[in-house]
């Protein structure tokens, strides 16, 4: 229903300083069209695409690609979900928006605006493999009510590592967390040789954030945190 996954869209003030850093982890840049006017970025591990902008809107979201824009904001609307805002007309690039139970954005572009590239999923960056992205959320029964009617399927909600609701997808696996998790959304990456890629990073004077899920081992996970103000994070098993 919301199309094929493109990116998670976010904000930036100093689209050098959140490129270098995600190259530094190992991401590689796709090449970026001419459909946004503003400094615009894609850097990609293979499985997540991160679209940097330099450029004020609701951030993050979850970025899709879907043909006939009109025709599915008419279906979307159909599914009772309200939209938050839209960007309709002939001469116009087209897209539109609305917001899941927890308020995460979610938007659909009419077309690409960059280029895949030739990153494999197999080719894991330094923080290890992509497992899903995890937003903040009270109820975990409305954000299984609203996406699955999308095309997403819940699965057991699990105590371990953390309280979460995982939610998957063809081409993007989301997930629900408690606030008290942590109060922003973000990207999870698992690996079973956590500890090892720990070190890797420090020895790169990449700083950890002090405020790891309460619970979560600091020898063994982290929780670092992007220029632009992303949350990454870093586990060495999820459950």
């Amino acid at each position: 229903m919301i199309g094929r996954f493109h990116e998670i869209s976010i904000r930036t003030d100093d689209i050098r300083l959140s490129v270098e850093f995600y190259e530094q982890l190992g991401f590689s840049q796709c090449v970026t069209g001419d459909a946004w006017t503003h400094p615009y970025g894609v850097l990609t591990d293979g499985a997540i695409t991160i679209g940097l902008h330099q450029y004020k809107f609701p951030s993050p979201s979850i970025t899709c690609v879907k043909e006939n824009i009109p025709a599915h904001l008419r279906a979307i609307e159909q599914l009772g979900i309200e939209i938050a805002w839209r960007r309709l007309d002939d001469d116009v690039f087209n897209e539109f928006g609305f917001v899941d139970p927890a308020g995460q954005m979610v938007t659909l572009l009419e077309a690409r605006t960059y280029s895949p590239g030739l990153r494999e999923r197999h080719e894991t960056t330094l923080l290890g493999d992509f497992v899903e992205y995890s937003v903040p959320a009270n109820d975990f029964d409305a954000m299984q009510a609203f996406w699955e009617p999308l095309g997403f399927i819940a699965h057991d909600i699990i105590e371990s590592p953390y309280l979460h609701l995982s939610l998957s997808s063809d081409y993007l696996n989301i997930a629900a967390h408690r606030p008290r998790t942590l109060e922003v959304p973000m990207l999870v990456f698992a690996a079973a040789d956590m500890p090892a890629r720990l070190e890797r990073l420090r020895s790169l004077h990449i700083d950890f954030s002090g405020e790891l899920p309460r619970g979560l081992n600091p020898a063994n996970n982290a929780l670092l945190t992007a220029p632009e103000g992303t949350q990454l994070l870093l586990l060495h098993e999820l459950a």
